[in-house]
């Protein structure tokens, strides 16, 4: 669990990632699921976007995702979301929190 100092400087960062995973009309697939676990993997902190047409919301989207992948929500503004989870890959940059 992070802490609101955590969470405040993972929003100032993620505010200028560009969304790694889109959404489309559907909802949450295993494929999905699977490219935001990779992306947590070699990025730690990744921006996810639905599209309009979505059926589900990103607020149930990202709790799904966090209860899926036991990540950390950062934030959830309008059809995006940002979750954090700290990676074990050797030779990047660890966001230090």
């Amino acid at each position: 669990m992070i802490t609101t100092k955590q969470r405040s400087k993972l929003k100032a960062m993620a505010n200028t990632l560009k969304p790694a995973v889109i959404v489309g009309k559907g909802e949450l697939t295993e494929n999905i699921i699977k490219e935001i676990e990779v992306a947590l993997y070699h990025h730690e902190l990744v921006k996810v976007s639905s599209l309009k047409s979505c059926e589900l919301s990103a607020k149930t989207m990202c709790a799904e995702v966090c209860e899926i992948l036991a990540c950390d929500p950062v934030q959830c503004v309008g059809n995006r979301f940002v979750v954090y989870k700290r990676s074990d890959k050797e030779g990047i940059e660890h966001i230090e929190i």
